[in-house]
């Protein structure tokens, strides 16, 4: 599991991360959801190693994420960033190698290929696996980003906004690709978004965060309560049942 005790970030006067305490069992898909500013992503910028925390402890595995060499921690847990902007132009199988480099430490050998050519196969990429990044679609360059984590081949993958610039289309395609990535390969995915109505649908557990403290935790059905949703958006939240997913709807 992922084990988070007392984790504290500030940025001068702005507390970003408050003494959070949860533990993150494994297997599924866990997401983290709030207003701007709750910190969400510095949260998963802490479990990542990708910012120091000021205090508390942190686990991944058994492994304290302060204390674990980057290459052993690479090869336990992959991060998808935000925003992710690439200084040459790279074909995707490139990118996609790029996750191996843990492993292979830029030396690619025939395990590395297998597992780049599974991540392509994967993600559907396969038939364009020579084009250049650049050349995608948003969906498509999304999926490309997705594969190179998935080419880590770690057991934790950290997705930080996946949706980010996507329209409903292709953020409907990749929250299906999350879900599979716990489904089908095993993973234990966690990921910030946005839209509540994600959240319900492809999760097994949320985390509602806001002004930097952890304000809830539990399934879809406990969060995707209008109390609940009032507490952390602080606006009213109407929730609907349509089949077996509870749908919030804020704008009206």
């Amino acid at each position: 599991m992922i084990r988070v005790d007392q984790a504290r970030k500030s940025f001068g006067t702005l507390v970003a991360v408050n003494d959070v305490t949860v533990d993150i069992p494994a297997g599924g898909v866990t997401s983290i959801i709030g207003p701007n500013g709750s910190g969400k992503t510095t949260l998963l910028s802490l479990i990542s190693r990708l910012a120091p925390m000021d205090s508390g402890t942190i686990s991944v595995s058994g492994l304290d994420v302060t204390a674990t060499a980057s290459r052993d921690l690479a090869k336990k847990m992959a991060i998808l960033r935000q925003e992710n902007h690439l200084t040459m132009r790279l074909s995707v199988r490139d990118l996609v190698g790029f996750g191996r480099f843990p492993h292979s430490q830029g030396r690619l050998t025939s395990v590395d290929r297998e597992h780049i050519d599974r991540a392509l196969e994967q993600l559907d990429l396969t038939p364009m696996a020579e084009k250049f990044v650049d050349e995608l679609s948003g969906g498509q360059r999304q999926r490309a980003f997705i594969a190179m984590v998935l080419a880590q081949d770690t057991d934790y993958l950290l997705l930080d906004e996946p949706l980010n610039n996507l329209d409903m289309k292709h953020s409907v395609e990749t929250m299906k690709l999350i879900r599979r990535m716990a489904d089908e390969f095993g993973k234990t995915v966690v990921v910030v978004v946005h839209d509540i109505n994600f959240a319900s649908c492809y999760s097994d557990r949320i985390l509602a965060m806001r002004d930097g403290e952890l304000m809830c935790q539990g399934t879809p059905a406990d969060i995707m309560t209008p109390d609940v949703l009032r507490t952390i958006y602080d606006i009213d939240i109407r929730i609907e049942t349509i089949g077996d997913q509870r749908i919030g709807v804020y704008f009206t």
